[in-house]
């Protein structure tokens, strides 16, 4: 039964307002073996955590499947969120997840049927007696994720983490051990391996992130949480575009699209000391690396940060200069979508006359896109791996873009 509900929940499921395209879907093998083992594992009436849920399958799923007292959800991506929100409400409609776990706390992000979005920390935590994890790309991450598990849940949680098994490693394992006396891989099906995880120690220590570092190459400070590409090094396609530094004007309002950690931000900050700068990502880990970056800096009163989905809540026409480091990944898989998004978003934020400076690896089609969403583009430099180009806004929108 447990699996058939699994079946309509999972079927229900979309990634919107994230990229979507027939390659990506909503959920995988992991969400279901994750959800199969905490059914045998997770008694009813439990009070559940869910890290790292990407589009609300884990969420929806336990509520449809394990009878919890409550679902508290932490997703790193804003994306992820109001995937989530949106996916609950078709699963609600549907009548997929019951009505009667709803809860409210009050305190969280938002407040949805079932289940309360939080960041990581002490509300999230406080008191779970599971938790459930998509397990995240990096080792940093998965560091910081377990010690607020050992420090937060209850002293017999259970965490049961979950991914692809080409994408796992003994390096995973270590970092569990670290936190919990009892880490237990189990066997792998449909190329997805569970962890469990007990026994949290360690609850004692300081924590650890943000990591401040100072790069020296740049005299700059960077503050890096575990989820944030790169962590506290400079990665080679922004020391690229930060050569062409001195070329940019000084504006009015400056974006840095995808901050990351913040060094875009916080260097051009530097040079133009009259520009407003802000700092944004959909990642809330990023957005707190970059607050941290600035003020370790003294840049917090230039430099606004804001997650956000490609600049949705900025208001049209509104902004003089973006820069933009775009990704070329959507998840563990290549595509140019998430890039092209935030293309979009820039031509569409842009004052007419004002610029987008974007690096991008050499081999990314971006450059009709620039020309077509923002106006004519220039490129203003190559090497071995990366392209930069300029692109100004056209001073009136014609037909189509």
């Amino acid at each position: 039964m447990a699996s058939d509900n699994l079946g309509d929940v999972f079927s229900a499921l979309r990634r919107r307002p994230d990229v979507e395209a027939p390659n990506l879907q909503a959920w995988d093998a992991t969400d279901r073996l994750l959800l199969e083992a905490a059914a045998d594992l997770v008694p009813g009436g439990s009070t559940v955590a869910v890290i790292g849920d990407r589009y609300g399958a884990l969420t929806l799923g336990a509520l449809a499947t394990l009878s919890p007292a409550s679902v508290r959800v932490h997703q790193d991506l804003i994306t992820g969120e109001r995937a989530l929100q949106l996916n609950a409400a078709a699963c609600r409609n549907a009548a997929h997840v019951p009505e009667a776990t709803a809860r409210t706390s009050g305190g969280g992000a938002a407040d949805q049927p079932g289940f309360t979005q939080l960041p990581l920390g002490p509300e999230l935590l406080a008191g779970a007696q599971a938790v459930l994890l998509q397990l995240p790309k990096t080792l940093a991450e998965l560091d910081e994720v377990a010690a607020a598990v050992a420090r937060y849940a209850a002293p017999d949680v259970t965490l049961l983490a979950g991914g692809r098994v080409k994408h796992m490693s003994l390096g995973m394992n270590s970092v569990l051990e670290r936190h919990f006396r009892s880490v237990r891989p189990q066997l792998a099906r449909q190329k997805s391996r569970v962890i469990l995880a007990g026994g949290p120690q360690g609850s004692g220590e300081q924590e650890r992130y943000p990591v401040v570092e100072h790069l020296a190459e740049l005299d700059l400070k960077v503050a890096a949480h575990g989820a944030v590409f790169a962590g506290t090094k400079l990665d080679i396609g922004t020391r690229f575009l930060l050569t062409f530094l001195p070329s940019m004007t000084a504006a009015r309002h400056a974006v840095d699209l995808g901050c990351g950690t913040g060094i875009l931000a916080a260097m051009y900050a530097r040079q133009h000391p009259g520009s407003q700068v802000t700092a944004t990502d959909q990642s809330a880990a990023a957005v707190a690396s970059a607050q941290a970056t600035a003020q370790a800096n003294g840049l917090a009163e230039r430099i606004t940060v804001l997650q956000d989905d490609a600049l949705s809540t900025m208001p049209d026409r509104s902004v003089d200069l973006v820069l933009l480091n775009p990704p070329f990944h959507v998840g563990a898989g290549v595509h140019a979508g998430a890039g092209l998004k935030m293309i979009e978003a820039a031509g569409r934020v842009l004052a007419p006359k004002g610029e987008l400076w974007t690096v991008f690896n050499r081999h990314l089609p971006y450059l009709p896109a620039l020309e077509r969403h923002v106006g004519p583009t220039v490129v203003k430099g190559r090497n071995p791996k990366f392209t930069v180009t300029l692109s100004t806004r056209r001073g009136a929108d014609p037909a189509g873009a």
